[in-house]
């Protein structure tokens, strides 16, 4: 490959080389979909059964919503984030660091940008299935959902994809895969528990409030909410997807170059 051509491609994806690193993903997920699709789904849905059985038996309604219904909703964005983060991060990791798989993608016609991408597709694709494991076991258990609640798929994808670039970019930083454990306790676990999932961030005090609504996850929450009990607000969830698309866009153009540098620079 001539020097020009080399040059043209490190600022072009080809989708025949994301395609290529998908249905390897795809291959190997193939002989460990048990494992992967327990870790994913399993957690989300025991915090719907305990809150939404255990809290739902104390309190009636939040917002003129049933607590299940709540909680209902509010979990998927969780199921999303355990289904996308900690792939990103540990998959990534691994990966590049002891398997040296991506040594092999760059020994073939495939650049950085074009790695990064297939795995934030791939996985960001997981998720969204993942996602809608609680709404599954909440319509299960009562909860109506609304003709637009074929909408939170979608939702789920592009969370998901959000949420991959960002674990891609820690694992590019990471000098040993403990120092996720800061991640996991320091930032994932306070996004998690100020997304409104359990209760509204509208109970923190005024400054609280305003970082929370900063938080991806909660802007997740909130057009789920709307798309499958509350009604599509069209002004409010236009602003909730573009937060959640620019979030992800960004955290991919960060990914690519964290992990430029980790594997090329």
């Amino acid at each position: 490959m001539s020097a020009a051509v080399r040059r043209r491609r490190l600022h072009r994806i080809e989708p025949s080389a994301v395609v290529g690193v998908m249905s390897r993903d795809a291959t190997v997920f193939t002989r460990n979909w048990k494992t992967t699709t327990f870790s994913s789904v399993v957690e989300p849905t025991i915090y719907l059964l305990a809150f939404g059985f255990g809290f739902g038996a104390l309190i009636s309604s939040i917002g003129g919503l049933d607590y299940k219904q709540y909680v209902g909703t509010g979990i998927v964005a969780t199921a999303v984030l355990f289904s996308s983060a900690f792939p990103g991060m540990y998959g990534t990791f691994l990966k590049y660091r002891f398997q040296r798989t991506y040594d092999a993608f760059l020994a073939a016609p495939v650049d950085t940008d074009e790695i990064v991408s297939a795995e934030v597709l791939w996985i960001g694709l997981r998720a969204g299935v993942y996602g809608n494991v609680p709404l599954l076991v909440a319509i299960a258990f009562g909860l109506d959902p609304r003709p637009t609640a074929v909408l939170v798929p979608f939702i789920c994808f592009v969370t998901g994809c959000a949420f991959v670039a960002f674990g891609i970019t820690l694992a590019a930083m990471a000098e040993s895969i403990d120092n996720f454990s800061y991640v996991t306790s320091g930032i994932l676990t306070p996004m998690f528990l100020t997304a409104g999932t359990f209760f509204p961030i509208s109970s923190f005090p005024a400054g609280i409030e305003a970082i929370a609504r900063l938080n991806p996850l909660y802007h997740c929450v909130q057009l789920v909410r709307d798309v499958v009990v509350l009604g599509v607000e069209p002004l409010a969830d236009l602003g909730h997807f573009a937060f959640l698309l620019a979030f992800g866009l960004a955290l991919w153009r960060v990914a690519i170059w964290r992990m430029r540098k980790r594997l090329i620079d």
